[in-house]
């Protein structure tokens, strides 16, 4: 049962008794008409009482039983009062007193609190900042979890709707996706939600729908917990200028709705912590306020890189086609990330940059297999926000992936290409964080660089 209906059931119960003491009253003032009144009150309020226990725990259900058996002795002192028997209002009083302790009892004691968690991912390839925290639930055998993907839209340059997306189709197979539109927020109220989009309508390149922002989801639950997608590169908590850089992390919507935010590390706990402080200095959010609702217990990305071995990723056989030398050993493997942050900073430079790139890994394709992985926003962000490098962007792409010399990675499972790389090249990045974690060699791009 669900703890809003455990507590349902026990409101009825207090219901019950405050009505009870009233028939006892009544029938010491002769008052007969009151008192049979209140007691078919009791009898529907018992009725409802049992068939809310019947539909979440079963016909045979102890308390069940204990509710037929006290609807009988209501039934009894009904009919005995309406045939005028003389009844005594203690004796009467007493034995209703005992029975509904019985059904207190059995509620409190046998019925056993189911919690409802919702999970809202929206990207496919972010679902790794959620997925160990589900597993658990869905472990939990008082927890019933739901894994709901939301759809997501590209925004156009004046901030309007475009594509919508729904990637529901791209998770692994262990994980049992529901239709959004299946789900009934309203009614069925989760116990908690976990997002990992805390933008609401502040990112200028895509959105969530509208329904699930965090200020929306919030009316529907008692607990909303974010946790982010990204993971940032560590900092002093008390460095000034490192705490104005992560601002941007700290103050959205998502942090500002949630019930909990669940941060990578105790340092950027603090660090959180110190932004939200000051930047809500008054406006009735305490320091107080802050620590108890930042969590820095971890980011479940870093869990799922670290359990994740070569052993137990599948390569697809295209992959291997470039991996591997004509002995069957495999080449090194680097893994080019691009971002959007450097996209936008760097404009056409980082497109020649990137030709560059290409270039020298093809000159050396025998010895070194190229893995590229672009942002899974990076085409949603040049549509937005630079459309004039669509098009040389695009031709870059097609000509990478037609020529078939490197790896074009665009799934869903970024642990793979973190697991699978001998080093790491490309833009600063959560990644980047991620390779360090498996002991990766990191080696940070510069643009302005070419041959």
């Amino acid at each position: 049962m669900r703890k809003a209906q455990k507590q349902q059931a026990e409101d009825f119960i207090k219901v019950l008794a405050e009505a009870h003491d009233e028939i006892r009253k009544a029938i010491e003032k002769k008052n007969i008409s009151a008192a049979m009144s209140l007691l078919a009150d009791c009898q529907d309020g018992a009725i409802a009482l049992g068939n809310l226990i019947e539909s979440s725990e079963g016909e045979d259900f102890p308390t069940t039983a204990l509710l037929e058996t006290y609807c009988e002795q209501v039934y009894r002192l009904y009919e005995d009062l309406e045939k005028g028997l003389p009844i005594g209002a203690g004796k009467a009083y007493k034995g209703l007193r005992q029975q509904l302790f019985k059904i207190d009892s059995s509620v409190k004691n046998e019925i056993r609190v189911r919690t409802e968690a919702v999970f809202l991912p929206y990207k496919a390839s972010m679902w790794d900042s959620l997925e160990s925290v589900w597993k658990a639930a869905d472990e939990d055998p008082d927890c019933d979890a739901y894994v709901i993907p939301i759809p997501y839209y590209d925004k156009n340059p004046d901030g309007s709707f475009r594509e919508q997306h729904y990637e529901g189709g791209e998770y692994p197979k262990d994980v049992p996706v529901v239709w959004y539109e299946d789900y009934d927020f309203e009614t069925r109220r989760p116990d908690m939600i976990y997002i990992h989009n805390p933008y609401d309508d502040c990112n200028i390149v895509t959105s969530v729908h509208p329904f699930f922002y965090s200020k929306n989801l919030k009316k529907f639950t008692d607990k909303l917990v974010y946790i982010p997608y990204f993971i940032l590169g560590e900092i002093d908590p008390e460095d000034k200028l490192a705490l104005k850089n992560i601002e941007k992390f700290c103050l959205v919507p998502g942090v500002a709705y949630a019930d909990q935010v669940i941060v990578q590390s105790e340092d950027m706990r603090q660090a959180y912590i110190n932004v939200l402080t000051e930047f809500m200095a008054g406006q009735g959010r305490s320091r107080g306020y802050w620590e108890k609702k930042i969590d820095g217990s971890g980011s479940p990305k870093l869990k799922k890189v670290l359990d994740t071995s070569k052993d137990n990723l599948e390569i697809p056989e295209e992959w291997l086609k470039v991996i591997q030398k004509a002995d069957g050993s495999w080449k090194k493997i680097v893994f080019y990330n691009t971002t959007v942050t450097a996209l936008l900073q760097y404009n056409e430079q980082y497109l020649s940059k990137m030709r560059d790139v290409f270039r020298i890994f093809y000159e050396n394709r025998n010895e070194v297999a190229l893995l590229w992985r672009p942002h899974p926003l990076f085409m949603s962000t040049i549509e937005s926000m630079r459309p004039e490098l669509g098009a040389e962007y695009q031709d870059i792409v097609k000509t990478y992936r037609r020529d078939g010399w490197g790896i074009y990675d665009d799934s869903p499972d970024i642990e793979r290409a973190v697991v699978i790389n001998d080093a790491y090249y490309g833009d600063g990045s959560s990644v980047v964080q991620m390779c360090q974690a498996k002991g990766k060699p990191i080696m940070i791009q510069n643009p302005y660089v070419l041959d």
